[in-house]
């Protein structure tokens, strides 16, 4: 397969519009027709192998290292926060669909009826479909929603009043199917809230006497707590789609200043979105260009893999410090003092590993670095960042062993929380084996283990699940960006099975943005508390208890 074969004059004025090589393209076709290999993982990571427990004789040391830090302003926080929330509302939206053919099979009653009567005929009244469980939990729990007040406003704008009786244990959910079709659309659809298209960061999540909260302004609450500088500045940068940040901006406009005030910081928040050149091809299931009705090609966004240049410009523009978290993994206020202590633990282990690297780096950069350096500079490299040195490092001449000893320290250094392994889909910890035998700490997801029974096998044994709890070190000891793209392996794409317009197709993701596009990192993992992980994956996620009105 040659690319004069493949592409036409319009594939290739498209792929220059997005900025895409046709060599990338090319690349892509090519993951399809021969997918990469499953990631070899030889265990699990435990306590005591591969994961580390933080001791509290430690804590006050390593809080203290995170909050000088912060201070002289050397903690960013990034946040993806692009995705839209229809997943998160797929049985309501069910719901609403089957209420809406419903109703249109009533008005083809109605328009009929006459006619079947003078027939003397007699139809049959369609049945409102009977609510799933998660449906009617939705609605029996209805008041208990931070969006509650917003979302009566709007039903009763359209005749359906939700007003909440005294006590509120009195409330019913047992609507009328046409109600709970008007309440439905106002809910998720452009007649009300429109939260089926709008991010998770803009859905209102927790209740508050001031006023119910999103993620977003969650999220800035959050980095008041722990990543303000000694002038009380925050920095805190969202990845957001194109079409919503002028959401995002204008909630900042409106509680930005008020959550300022109650604070006492100033927020500096960034807006960055996915760049186009990171889109993927998607190919049918011959393993052919996707094309559309129209004859160009479906380029499709690469996943949170993708972020890895949003990362990048981060570290570019001084950020050396990142805490990396999801826009939806957010606690009320009377949670967040467990949060914050173990993101200071995060990343003071963070900020005490990187300072020791960088004093043994310069060591290392002495003309004959002494026999004591080399062991200590080995046995931290072996013992606290997991990295193998060679068989023959030992008999190495001092050059080659201080070579060896550059190449494993001197790399971006990542530190993330791991919780106990509940059921949560999702990534995990593991021991891997590399192409060339190479071992390393890394994150996993299911879909990257094999068939085979050992891999299963050590995937049934997994004990602990990664909640995206992470703290990144992007520069080096001279405070210059690392090259990101350079450590990331190109094998660790996922290919997915989906579809368009009603047609089958495969779509290829980018190496994860905390698997494979950071496997080159030298990485820490700590176990935190369940307490610090409260995913809203499905809107009856917010009526678990870490969830509760803050």
């Amino acid at each position: 397969m040659t690319e004069r074969r493949l592409w036409n004059d319009r594939d290739l004025r498209q792929m220059d519009s997005l900025g895409i090589a046709p060599e990338e393209a090319l690349r892509h076709v090519e993951l399809f027709r021969n997918p990469p290999p499953y990631t070899r993982v030889l265990r699990p990571c435990t306590l005591g192998d591969g994961i580390r427990a933080i001791a509290a004789e430690d804590e006050p040391e390593l809080a203290a290292r995170f909050d000088e830090a912060a201070a002289a302003g050397r903690i960013h926080k990034l946040v993806p926060a692009s995705g839209a929330a229809s997943r998160m509302f797929q049985p309501l939206l069910e719901h609403l669909d089957h209420l809406e053919q419903l109703e249109k099979l009533e008005r083809r009653e109605r328009h009929e009826r006459h006619d079947r009567h003078e027939r003397g005929e007699h139809g049959t009244r369609p049945a409102a479909p009977p609510p799933a469980a998660e449906v009617r939990t939705f609605f029996d729990e209805l008041p208990r929603f931070a969006f509650f007040e917003a979302l009566a406003a709007a039903a009763s704008a359209r005749g359906v009043r939700l007003e909440l009786p005294l006590p509120p244990e009195d409330w019913s959910g047992d609507l009328p199917a046409a109600d709970r079709r008007i309440v439905l659309a106002c809910l998720l659809t452009a007649e009300g809230l429109g939260y089926a298209e709008l991010p998770k960061g803009l859905i209102l999540f927790h209740r508050y006497p001031d006023g119910p909260r999103t993620p977003f302004e969650e999220h800035l609450v959050e980095a008041a707590d722990y990543a303000r500088d000694r002038d009380g500045v925050c920095r805190v940068h969202f990845t957001v789609s194109p079409r919503h940040e002028p959401g995002f901006r204008s909630l900042l406009a409106a509680r930005g200043a008020a959550l300022e005030r109650r604070l006492g910081c100033r927020f500096e928040v960034g807006f960055s979105h996915q760049r186009r050149s990171t889109h993927t091809l998607a190919v049918d299931p011959e393993h052919q260009p996707f094309r559309l009705a129209d004859g160009s090609l479906l380029f499709r966004p690469g996943g949170h893999g993708a972020l890895l240049d949003n990362l990048q410009q981060l570290a570019d523009g001084g950020a050396g410090v990142v805490l990396l978290k999801n826009i939806d993994n957010v606690v009320p206020d009377r949670l967040k003092p467990e949060l914050t202590r173990w993101k200071k633990l995060l990343g003071g282990v963070l900020v005490a590993y990187r300072e020791r690297a960088s004093r043994l780096l310069e060591g290392l950069d002495a003309a004959l670095p002494d026999e004591e350096l080399i062991d200590e500079a080995a046995r931290f490299a072996e013992r606290e960042l997991a990295c193998r040195l060679p068989e023959g490092f030992a008999a190495a001449s001092p050059a080659e062993q201080r070579r060896l000893l550059v190449a494993a320290l001197d790399r971006p250094l990542r530190v993330a929380g791991v919780v106990r392994n509940t059921g949560e889909p999702g990534g995990g910890p593991f021991w891997v084996q590399g192409a060339g035998g190479e071992v390393s700490l890394q994150i996993v997801e299911t879909s990257q283990i094999g068939p085979e029974p050992d891999q299963q096998a050590a995937l049934a044994a997994s004990t602990h699940f990664n909640p995206v709890d992470i703290a990144c070190a992007l520069h080096d000891r001279a405070g210059r960006p690392y090259d990101l793209a350079r450590y990331v392996d190109p094998a660790t794409v996922f290919i997915a099975a989906k579809a368009h317009e009603g047609r089958p197709l495969k779509a290829l993701e980018r190496p994860g943005l905390w698997n494979g596009a950071m496997a080159g990192w030298n990485t820490v993992f700590v176990e935190v508390p369940g307490a610090t992980f409260a995913p809203v994956k499905t809107v009856l996620d917010l009526l678990r208890p870490e969830h509760r009105d803050g």
